[in-house]
Parts: C-alpha cells; sequence; structure tokens
C-alpha cells in the first residue's frame, strides 16, 4: 500500500491533506505475529543455536500473539453482541404486549429463529466471509467502500459508495443506542436482585457511562486487556447459567432445528413478523464486530467467536427458553431469574461490567469508522492519536470520544429504560446489515470474481434474512425507530456535504496554487530579492505551489535564501528506519536555493517536522545547510468565501465551512515552534 500524505498545508478542509495524526493500518493479527517472531530467543540468536528449536519459540510466539489478541477481542469486540441475553428474549415475549405467547410452538420457534439468525448472519455472513473484505487489515461499512471505490472507480461505483455512506451513517445511529440500552439493561437488574434501590438505576448508569468514555483515551488495546478476562468470566457463567436451564428441561435442544422456526413462520406469519422485530437484537453488534477488525485482526475474532461466544450465547438463549417452558412467568426477566436467588447480585454486578464492554464494542468501532471516512474524505481532518505501537488500527478520536458521550448520556435520559430504547433498537441495526450485504455483493462480484450464481445464492441468503428482519423493524419509526434514522440523516448529510464541498475547494485551490515547477521557472525570470534565512514550507505534493508560498512573495515581494517544502506521509510499518525517513529534490536546479524533502513516519511515531530535520542534518543526509531551529515554518490557509457560485445548496455551503473550522492544527500535529511559524494564504471561492 502507497504511503499516505499526512501533510496539512493549511489547515483548511481538505481531507485529501489530514491534518490529523492518521497512520496507514496494518494488519493487527499479522503485526502481532511478526513482533512475536522478532523477539527471538536466547538459543536461537547464538550460532549454531537450533533452528528447529527457533522456528518452534518463533510458532510459539506467534500462537501466544494470537491468544493474546483473542483475549483482547473479547474484551472489546463481543461485548455488544455478547450482552444481548439480558434482553433479547425478554423484549420477544413482551413485545405489542405479549402477542408472542410462552407456548411450546412460539417458543421452540423462537429459539430456532434465534439460533439460526446467529448462524447465518453472523458466523457464516461476518466472521466467514464479510472479514475477508478488509481494507489494509480495517474492517467496517466504510473498508467496503474504499475497496468499491479501488475496484470500480468514482464514477462506475458512485452509487454504490453513496449507499456505503448510509451504511456508515446507521452505524452512527447504532453506536449511540448500543451503550445506553446496554448499560441500562444490565443496572435495571437490581429491580429483580436488590428492589428497595430500583430508583438509582439512572444514576448508577451514568456514572458507569461517564467512566466509560473517560477510559478511552487509554487506548483500544488496554481497554481490552483489561476487559477480556471480565469478558471470559461472562461468558463462561452466561454458558453455566444456560446449562442449568437446560438441565431443567432437555427437549428445548431439538429447538436448534429449522424445522421449528420454518413451522412457526408458516403456523403464525403475522406474529412471526412481529417476533423479527425484537429477535434481531440477537445479532446486535455484528457490524461493529466487523468495523473492530482492524484493532485485533480477523483470526483472534474468529477463533474467540467459534472457540467461546458463540457456544456461550448458543447454551444461554436455549436455557432460557427451558426455564419459559417451566414458569411462563419467568419472562419478565429470563436471565436473571435462570439464576439461582444468591448468584443474582453478583450476576448484577457482572453483566453491568458486561455492558460496559459492549459498550466499548461500538465506541472503538465509531473510531476506525470515523478514521477511514477522514481518509476517504467524506469527514472533516480530526486529531487521531495512534494508541498502539504495533497495530496501526489501534486509535482514539477525542472529538468523537466526547461526542458520543453527550449523545448516549442524552439518550439514556430521555428514554429512562432498556425496554423503551428497544423500541428504537434496530432500524439502524438492520439497515447497516442490509447495506453491508450489498457491498459485500459488489466487491465479491468485482474483485472476488465470484460466479454469478454464487452471488445470487449470497444475495438471497443473506439478504433475505436481513430484509425481514428490516421489513419487521420498519414498523417501529413511530414508537422510537425514528431516532436512529434521524441521526443516519445528519450523519449522511454532514458527509456528503463535506465531500462535495471538498471536491469544489480542491479544483478551486489547485487552480489558486498553480504547478510548483511553473513558479520556480518564473522566480528565475522575474529575479525576486532573496532575504537570508531558510523558510520552510509544509505542503502535501511537489505538484503544486503552497499558498503561502505565492502570499509571501505577492505581499513582501522577497524569497527567502533557502526555500525548503517539506511533504509528511505515513508509511505502512509502525517504525520507519531512519535510512528512509527523509528524500531530498532539488526540484531541478542546483543552485536556485528551492529543495522538496519528504519525511516519512510509521503510524507509531509522532510526525514532529523540526526533529526530523535535525536527526537528519546530524546523520549528514541533508545536500543543503538547513538549521531547524532558526528555520521559519510557513502554514498555508485557506479562507472560504461563500459565494453563489452553483455545485452545492448555500446551507450546504455554510455546513461546510463550519466543520471546516473543527479541523486540526496542524501547527501543533507536526510539532511546529508557536514563535517561528506563520500562517498565511488567500481566500478560495466556494
Amino acid at each position: 500500500m502507497p504511503d499516505k500524505v499526512l501533510t496539512d498545508p493549511s489547515g483548511s478542509p481538505d481531507p485529501a491533506r489530514p491534518g490529523g495524526r492518521q497512520g496507514a493500518p496494518v494488519r493487527a493479527d499479522r503485526s502481532a505475529a511478526d513482533a512475536g517472531a522478532a523477539g527471538g530467543s536466547a538459543e536461537g540468536g547464538r550460532p549454531g543455536g537450533d533452528a528447529a528449536g527457533s522456528a518452534r519459540s518463533g510458532a510459539e510466539r506467534a500462537h501466544a500473539g494470537l491468544l493474546a489478541l483473542a483475549v483482547g477481542a473479547l474484551g472489546v469486540v463481543f461485548g455488544d453482541i455478547g450482552t444481548s441475553p439480558l434482553y433479547a428474549l425478554q423484549t420477544v415475549f413482551t413485545i405489542d404486549g405479549g402477542i408472542v405467547k410462552p407456548t411450546s410452538d412460539d417458543v421452540y420457534g423462537v429459539i430456532s429463529l434465534m439460533f439460526w439468525s446467529i448462524t447465518l448472519v453472523v458466523s457464516v455472513k461476518y466472521v466467514s466471509v464479510v472479514m475477508r473484505a478488509d481494507n489494509d487489515g480495517e474492517g467496517g461499512v466504510m473498508a467496503l467502500v474504499a475497496l468499491v471505490r479501488r475496484t470500480l472507480g468514482d464514477r462506475r461505483g458512485a452509487g454504490v459508495v453513496l449507499l456505503g455512506v448510509l451504511g456508515a451513517s446507521l452505524f452512527y445511529g447504532d453506536t449511540l443506542i448500543t451503550p445506553a440500552i446496554s448499560v441500562l439493561s444490565a443496572v435495571e437488574g437490581v429491580k429483580v436482585a436488590a428492589p428497595p434501590v430500583a430508583e438509582l438505576v439512572l444514576p448508577l448508569a451514568a456514572v458507569i457511562l461517564t467512566a466509560l468514555f473517560t477510559v478511552q483515551r487509554w487506548g483500544t488495546g488496554r481497554v481490552g486487556a483489561a476487559f477480556g478476562p471480565v469478558m471470559i468470566l461472562w461468558f463462561g457463567t452466561i454458558a453455566a447459567a444456560g446449562l442449568r436451564g437446560i438441565a431443567w428441561h432437555p427437549g428445548v435442544l431439538a429447538g436448534l432445528s429449522p424445522t421449528y422456526m420454518i413451522s412457526f413462520v408458516g403456523a403464525h406469519p403475522g406474529i412471526a413478523f412481529v417476533a423479527v422485530g425484537a429477535v434481531v437484537l440477537v445479532i446486535t453488534g455484528a457490524e461493529a464486530l466487523y468495523a473492530d477488525m482492524g484493532h485485533f485482526g480477523r483470526r483472534p475474532i474468529a477463533r474467540a467467536w467459534f472457540f467461546l461466544v458463540f457456544p456461550a450465547l448458543t447454551l444461554n438463549y436455549l436455557g432460557q427458553a427451558a426455564l419459559i417452558l417451566n414458569d411462563r412467568e419467568a419472562i419478565r426477566n429470563p436471565f436473571f431469574l435462570l439464576l439461582p436467588g444468591w448468584a443474582r447480585v453478583p450476576m448484577v454486578l457482572l453483566a453491568t461490567a458486561a455492558t460496559v464492554i459492549a459498550s466499548q464494542a461500538v465506541i472503538s468501532g465509531a473510531f476506525s469508522v470515523t478514521r477511514q471516512a477522514m481518509q476517504l474524505g467524506y469527514l472533516p481532518p480530526l486529531t487521531v492519536r495512534q494508541t498502539s505501537k504495533h497495530s496501526g488500527g489501534q486509535v482514539y478520536l477525542p472529538a468523537v470520544n466526547a461526542g458520543l458521550f453527550l449523545g448516549v448520556l442524552a439518550l439514556m435520559i430521555g428514554f429512562g429504560s432498556s425496554a423503551r430504547l428497544a423500541t428504537a433498537y434496530g432500524v439502524a441495526v438492520t439497515g447497516a446489515l442490509l447495506i453491508d450485504t450489498v457491498l459485500l455483493l459488489v466487491v465479491a462480484r468485482a474483485l472476488w470474481r465470484w460466479s454469478p450464481w454464487r452471488t445470487a445464492l449470497a444475495g438471497v441468503t443473506f439478504g433475505g434474512v436481513e430484509g425481514t428482519f428490516f421489513a419487521g423493524n420498519i414498523v417501529k419509526v413511530v414508537h422510537g425507530g425514528w431516532l436512529p434514522l434521524l441521526i443516519a440523516s445528519t450523519m449522511f448529510t454532514t458527509m456528503t456535504s463535506w465531500q462535495a464541498g471538498r471536491r469544489i475547494v480542491i479544483r478551486n485551490r489547485n487552480r489558486e496554487e498553480g504547478p510548483l515547477r511553473d513558479f520556480v521557472e518564473e522566480f528565475h525570470v522575474r529575479r525576486v530579492p532573496r532575504v537570508p534565512g531558510t523558510a520552510i514550507f509544509l505542503h502535501p505534493t511537489k505538484d503544486t505551489t503552497p499558498l503561502a508560498l505565492r502570499a509571501n512573495v505577492d505581499f513582501n515581494g522577497v524569497l527567502h535564501e533557502k526555500v525548503v517544502i517539506v511533504s509528511v506521509v505515513a508509511a505502512n510499518v509502525p517504525l520507519v528506519d531512519p535510512q528512509d525517513r527523509l528524500s531530498v529534490d532539488d526540484l531541478g536546479y542546483d543552485d536556485d536555493g528551492f529543495f522538496h524533502l519528504t519525511l516519512r513516519y510509521g503510524f507509531s511515531e509522532d510526525p514532529n517536522v523540526p526533529q526530523g530535520l535535525r536527526d537528519a542534518k546530524a546523520a549528514g543526509r541533508l545536500l543543503f545547510d538547513l538549521d531547524p531551529d532558526t528555520a521559519s515554518y510557513f502554514l498555508s490557509r485557506a479562507t472560504l468565501r461563500i459565494t453563489p457560485a452553483a455545485g452545492m445548496s448555500r446551507w450546504r455551503k455554510h455546513l461546510f465551512v463550519g466543520l471546516s473550522r473543527n479541523a486540526a492544527n496542524p501547527a501543533a500535529v507536526f510539532g511546529l515552534p508557536v514563535d517561528r511559524t506563520v500562517m498565511m494564504g488567500t481566500h478560495i471561492e466556494l
């Protein structure tokens, strides 16, 4: 994968010139295995060491790396889908005033629907198929968008890409609802375990969510390492509880047969249609699972799913179904009533911890999706902090974290209970699932070269299941389903407005900048006076002239003795070898004082331009005399001017300008000295 330009020449709204730290991602599972193998061993590192022993130790370290990532994935990726047993089956039997009855036919039909929904959507579609469609290790709907653009091009794939942007917008709706409903559903367990303190549910949930969003700055890897053991305990506990219920009614295992699902739908199509609106709750988190792939890699996630998560979920749902068959009154809260009385308070505490982790899945997924949207030009450049030295996918975005926290808190207080939030849940999830399927089919046909019959089979299987789920949830729009649609429409408008405005600004900006070669030639003709010193201009390319450079000549009528244009790019590795850090181009003339430098940084390095130049000077890598500690640094600034010109409506132009003002400050990102940094530029029409 080619290096990605990081240099923001202006702080202006151009995501092709990111202002935030946007390291190129690598596969987390590959990097972890490589890191383990690169560690070497005492024996293998000695001359004449046992090669076979070294190979075994390398394999053991790679296996240990995968195991560690699998544990970390348990603490981040599976929190959302792993806590669905708290409310999924209960919601099915209480939806629409209890239209689904706790009879044996309905119970067997529902449990069969749940099991095969998880199997087809999560195990087959996402874990086995979709997660193979990664964009340099990154997952999520924007990774599919990137693959479609790369395969079909901007023109042929324009409509499909727009659909992907809608999918990302729906994911943001899911991201806001999941933490609120997950934490509330767990804390509400005190109503069963300790009724006298039921009024503390909302305050406790607010405190828990505040703590969760506060620890995000530590990074996904550290959070996952801390949460992983908790989730191992969670899945082990719910599996044991499920076995307890199955022991009461072993016949419930027959519910795994698809015949019960078919007979349930055939005998009661209307009731089954209502039921699927709640059954979808068992697959919430599937999209987050894919979006989080860049944090841990496909292999660790797949192993954790098939070896622990999937079996534990299946056992717990079967146990809850068995309890309902034995006691119809248990539909009021089958999850907690499945446990003996002495275990309910400890389970409330464990469930609260698990639902905090459930929120982590969509939060880290939102970080990944936002970073990819920025790189694709659909969101303004925000500050991105790399939180891992080994995995490029582990990032933290302070602005996104703050926005999610405020939104989640508002939703939780506004709805007040998980039951009310459940009515809003599902529309965004099922819409995102359907869009992922469409994008997957395009990638499979155009990039993977699937045959038409294979593509059609996947479309009918996945699309049929998810289309049914979507239809069952769209009727909830008037009962709260409007909320995720409102969030999605807001994000869709924001993303498409930014992308459209960005194209206009880039076109007009390139016209103002003009070719750098022509500027250098013009300089020789005009004989512009030179003044002592060195001017360093940050600019993403040597193809066009920095706006600040043109402004300096136009307003001051002079040029510095040395003019150095610096481009900063991110390499697709954690660390760049110092020998490969710098490349120098004299732009065709040996004696005009114009130079172009390229500084390369790995995704775990801070792109400090002055320090990079100092290191290059100390190593004798520069072909000319340059003192970074006395040079002046120039950033280009494009001030946007809204005009009646066609291309965007006026209100969208105002939205674009507002978004551009929140872009990250490039001076801070690239470590420029405040007292020697100048910002210059011109007006750009929008």
